[in-house]
């Protein structure tokens, strides 16, 4: 079966308030990401090894082969897009109890966190990704990836939030301001609601 582009889970406006503009959302997910789905498509139409796979078994099996860096990069990013839209709120912003207390508890403090995160974000050269993940020892720990690969791929952890740094993500709304886009992210745009209930289904 076909991997298809999800819908947003808010309507394509609903973020220009908090600091993400219709424009972007519409060419971020209609284009961008709609690319890496008909892509992927491309290449499992192509290949029978990945028939019947699903999005998760074909990351780890094309990570770290060459021969098949072309649908590591499609399958990444559609794996990373797909958390993308779910990490976004129309009022994000706002930490609940139970996340707030871990990440003071493996931080220090909501503030280091976040410093830690917008660390990450900005020294990402070029294209990538910056993560929140629980590690393998329960801890909450902040990483980053370069251009589609993902923690999935590279064995960080689950998952609870990821920001997208590729230009196309920040560029109508932020121009070249890397570390604005990723403050506001992290104060008015970031979904940790979504974060909290990854970090208590773990």
């Amino acid at each position: 079966m076909a991997f298809e582009l999800p819908s947003l889970p808010y309507a394509a406006n609903a973020l220009a308030d908090a600091g993400m503009c219709q424009e972007t959302l519409e060419l971020h997910h209609g284009k961008h990401h709609q690319a890496y789905v008909t892509a992927l498509n491309g290449f499992v139409e192509k290949n029978e090894e990945l028939a019947g796979k699903s999005l998760e078994e074909i990351i780890v099996l094309s990570h770290d082969s060459a021969d098949m860096a072309p649908i590591f990069n499609n399958a990444g990013q559609h794996w990373n897009h797909i958390l993308f839209w779910q990490n976004l709120a129309p009022n994000g912003g706002k930490i609940p109890t139970t996340l707030e207390s871990k990440l003071t508890e493996d931080f220090g403090s909501v503030d280091a966190f976040k410093a830690a995160f917008k660390q990450a974000a900005t020294t990402q050269f070029g294209s990538g990704w910056a993560w929140l993940v629980l590690n393998g020892e329960g801890k909450l720990v902040v990483t980053k990836t370069p251009n589609g690969s993902n923690p999935l791929a590279e064995g960080h952890g689950k998952t609870l939030l990821g920001l997208d740094v590729w230009e196309h993500a920040y560029y109508l709304d932020f121009r070249n301001r890397r570390p604005d886009y990723v403050s506001n992210y992290l104060d008015k745009l970031a979904n940790y609601e979504f974060a909290e209930a990854v970090l208590k289904s773990a």
